[in-house]
Order: structure tokens, then sequence, then C-alpha cells
């Protein structure tokens, strides 16, 4: 009796670790935190939201080929893209031609505005992803034009000048001079040259002195 129990207990969790997959072990040591920020878990759980109409889908055979996909993409093959927005204009003028059709049949203003508005709006995202297909395959090539400044009037134009560096310093002409000619500055008691005396003043001192 004992050993049926155990046996009965022990099946299930058997089949389970037979299909489990290395991706679903690792996704199991996986904290909650982790799993919210894992872009290829969320964005498995939305296609699988999105895609009920193909019926039961499998959550970890959705997320092994989308990471797989993904790879592909991130290695340089870009031709799973260049396919899906190829498809996504198709589609995209599916709709455009089914809403203008439904413009062109409607008698009331209001519905065919609306309509005829939906089937415009298709047809420029059609056209936006046709453009986006053409950039991926013929990518613009990129030009670097060299910049001009032009100054009028007493403006500074620095243009790739070299920044000067902040430990050097400037000193203004006159000390340059005074330290060219530092032997030669005046010293408090030394002799010095003498000095004419201009005679009408001297002239003038005599004849006023008592």
């Amino acid at each position: 009796m004992v050993t049926k129990k155990l046996t009965a207990k022990t099946a299930p969790s058997a089949t389970l670790a037979k299909n489990d997959t290395p991706a679903t072990e690792a996704r199991k040591k996986l904290a909650p935190h982790e799993v919210v920020l894992s872009s290829n878990i969320q964005n498995t759980i939305g296609i699988q939201s999105w895609g009920k109409f193909a019926g039961d889908i499998s959550s970890q055979a959705l997320a092994d080929d989308l990471d797989v996909q993904t790879k592909k993409v991130q290695d340089g093959d870009m031709r799973p893209i260049e396919g899906m927005l190829y498809r996504q204009a198709k589609t995209l003028e599916t709709i455009f031609a089914s809403l203008a059709r439904r413009a062109a049949g409607n008698e009331s203003l209001k519905q065919f505005q609306v309509n005829l508005s939906l089937a415009l709006k298709a047809q420029a995202q059609c056209r936006s992803t046709l453009e986006a297909l053409a950039e991926i395959k013929n990518p613009r090539p990129v030009s670097f034009v060299k910049q001009a400044n032009i100054a009028h009037g007493p403006q500074l134009v620095n243009n790739g000048a070299q920044p000067l560096p902040r430990t050097e310093t400037f000193e203004s002409e006159p000390n340059k001079l005074l330290e060219a000619d530092y032997g030669q500055r005046m010293v408090i008691g030394a002799q010095g040259q003498t000095v004419g005396v201009n005679q009408a003043v001297e002239t003038l001192a005599e004849i006023h002195r008592p």
C-alpha cells in the first residue's frame, strides 16, 4: 500500500521533468522582478493574448522560438524584418481598400467621413511601412558637412580652436618689461644721478633770499 501511494505521487512530477526544457529550468530560477523585466517573456505573453485565434499556444514553445528569431536579427540577419514589414504593408493595403469600398457604399455623410478617414490613415501607415523597408534595404549615405561660421562686427568665432590649459598664465606687457629690467630697479638709499637745476628758478630764489 505504501509503495503504490509513493508511485502515484511521484509519477506526475517525473512526467513534468521529462517535458521541461533547459529554457524552462532557467526561467524557474528567475525572480519575479526578473520575469517582469524580461522582454522575451513579456512579448511572449502579449503574442499569446492576441493570438488566441490560432488555438491553444504553448507559452514555452512560443518563448523559445521568439528567442531564436531574436538572436538571428541580432547576428545581422535582417531578412525576417524585411519579410515582416512587407507583409504588414500588404495587410495595410488590404485594410485601405476595404475601408475605401465601405466608404463608397455609405449614404450617410458621417459614416462616409469615418470610413474614408480610416482608409486614408491605413494608406499613410502602409506608405510609412514601405519607407522603413526601403531604408533597411538601401540605407542613406551619411554625409559630413563642415561648419562655416561667419561673424559680422565685433563677434568672436571659435570653430574647433583648442582650449588653453588652465595652468597657463598671461602677463601684461608692462610687467614683462619690469621683469626684464629687474636688476636696474631703483633701490632706496642708493646713489642717484645728479639732475641739473633750472637757472631761472635758482635766480629768483637768490633775489628773495633774506
